[in-house]
């Protein structure tokens, strides 16, 4: 059989069902742009909070007090952790190749200013946080670099926070409660947004030591450490280590490095991109089925034309290939009308609501557009080897 009157046969065939051909390749394409858009939603999702993460930088190292993984066995009063303390900080800063230290301590309280009250995200932090966060200052300026131990009561407001309380004022100079203590605003912050869930907007600054006092801690929530990016992170992590085992005695500490963070974060987000898509796959199966279904009424109703096609000489694999040709090229076809949903699904969805964040790979789309190819050729096979072994004789006589 010559290849043009094989693509003769494939392409009279797929015409002249028209309505068969059409429900197949819909089922396929239904299932494609299932994938197509669940996917782009997890892999946006999964860029957006890798990009809202990683805006702070790549050379941060976080440190929280306990230790995160144990023996397994509890060590009573001997197993008990010293407190992360602002001396820790200072003594981390001392290290030659790090370029900033941040205590840091967070909580919620009332924050009062001129009658008007609001509850907001209260953090204590260092004068060095907007270097080591890429943060910048409005208007003012950030938190002196006072006595750790003993610093003036300043604040410094978030953008939203600032509106909320002091509408078109100029809040520099004025005096603001928070938790009962009366602090002077000194600076504004430039809008960072929401990060991660927490709006820095919506926020006001204090220094460390304060917000111990306020929130009754004796334990700094975490510091942060913003090392020079030439340094191997090796050994800055060795570095504090050392450093905070001289200090406490001990290990009782936990250095979490921002590669770290991303390395759980990006495994997270590839378990619900690939759950998304497999969800998607669930119509791709049932797009494969109705293939299968397809191509065996294809067989019952051209038996007699299969028996005259034998009869005239075309051997089993021709026969085969037939048929498993109408199925992919059915499966292409669905396939490719499949991405062209999807991805303009996945773009209208965004164009609605901006705040969804929808991407999508050329990987994926390869991938969608292949994985149609191989459920045709998959679903076609049991049909097509059925019609090739068909008795020429006995498929002649069949109506």
């Amino acid at each position: 059989m010559r290849s043009r009157d094989f693509l003769q046969l494939t392409g009279t065939s797929l015409v002249a069902h028209r309505l068969r051909s059409l429900l197949t390749a819909l089922g396929i394409a239904v299932g494609i742009a299932a994938v197509i858009i669940l996917t782009a939603i997890g892999e946006g999702l999964h860029k957006f909070v890798l990009e809202e993460f990683t805006q702070f930088g790549t050379t941060l190292v976080a440190i929280n007090p306990g230790k995160a993984t144990t023996a397994g066995t509890t060590m009573g009063v001997f197993g008990t952790n010293r407190p992360l303390t602002i001396d820790d900080a200072e003594a981390l800063g001392r290290l030659p190749y790090v370029e900033a230290v941040v205590p840091f301590v967070q909580g919620n309280a009332e924050v009062d200013a001129g009658g008007r009250r609001r509850r907001t995200n209260v953090y204590g932090t260092g004068p060095q946080m907007p270097e080591a966060f890429r943060m910048h200052v409005r208007s003012g300026r950030f938190l002196p670099a006072d006595d750790p131990d003993a610093p003036r009561a300043f604040a410094v407001l978030g953008s939203k926070l600032r509106a909320e309380l002091f509408g078109t004022r100029n809040p520099l100079g004025q005096r603001i409660a928070i938790g009962g203590s009366r602090y002077r605003v000194i600076g504004v912050m430039e809008s960072k947004g929401t990060v991660l869930g927490f709006d820095l907007d919506d926020s006001v600054y204090i220094p460390a030591t304060r917000a111990l006092g306020l929130f009754n801690r004796d334990s700094l929530f975490e510091i942060d450490v913003l090392y020079r990016e030439e340094t191997p992170v090796e050994k800055v992590v060795e570095g504090i280590r050392q450093t905070l085992v001289a200090r406490h005695g001990k290990e009782d500490f936990t250095i979490t490095t921002q590669q770290q963070m991303l390395d759980v974060l990006g495994s997270v987000l590839d378990v619900l991109t690939f759950a998304v898509g497999a969800i998607g796959g669930i119509s791709l199966l049932v797009g494969s089925i109705g293939i299968v279904t397809i191509m065996t009424i294809a067989v019952n109703e051209r038996t007699a034309e299969i028996g005259l096609l034998r009869a005239l000489g075309a051997r089993r694999r021709q026969i085969l290939a037939l048929f498993l040709g109408e199925a992919v090229v059915l499966a292409a076809i669905g396939g490719l009308a499949g991405l062209l949903l999807g991805i303009g699904t996945a773009w209208l969805l965004h164009a609605v609501i901006p705040a969804l964040p929808v991407h999508t790979p050329v990987r994926f789309v390869i991938l969608a557009e292949t994985l149609s190819l191989l459920i045709g050729l998959a679903a076609g096979v049991l049909p097509a080897r059925r019609a090739a072994r068909l008795d020429p004789v006995a498929a002649l006589r069949a109506e």
